[in-house]
């Protein structure tokens, strides 16, 4: 049974950072695509905008669908945190902690879950255990 919950846990993370990722690169999904992100990421020093929202959009995107799959993982996992610890650094530190007052609890609850799987391993469930 730990092998199918660590699958639902990196669907659940992994296609949410693949709808993250589209709504940076494509506008997906109520997003504003690459020159709205690039322009408010300029708006909070990330610059060049649209550079940083095309890489913010494949980190996110790519390692999305990388954690999904089980493939990859700890890669899939690095690019995940990292992505989180930006979002932390340049949104939501100055904030506190709580999430309610726009805070790093949720950003930093993301690090620790892709973190705990690329460390326990994608479970049998995985393509990473296809090419082992």
């Amino acid at each position: 049974m730990m092998h199918i919950g660590i699958l639902l846990i990196r669907l659940a993370v992994g296609l949410t950072f693949v709808g993250h990722g589209a709504q940076k690169l494509f506008g997906w999904f109520g997003g504003y695509g690459l020159k709205g992100t690039g322009g408010w990421l300029e708006s909070i020093g990330l610059k060049p905008g649209v550079t940083m929202a095309l890489i913010a959009g494949l980190a996110e995107f790519v390692g999305g669908v990388l954690f999904a799959l089980g493939l990859f993982t700890p890669f899939a996992a690095l690019l995940i945190a990292a992505t989180m610890f930006v979002a932390i650094v340049k949104v939501h530190a100055p904030n506190g902690f709580w999430i309610t007052q726009n805070g790093f609890e949720y950003n930093l609850i993301l690090i620790v879950v892709v973190i705990g799987v690329a460390l326990i391993g994608a479970g049998d469930y995985s393509l990473d255990a296809l090419i082992k």
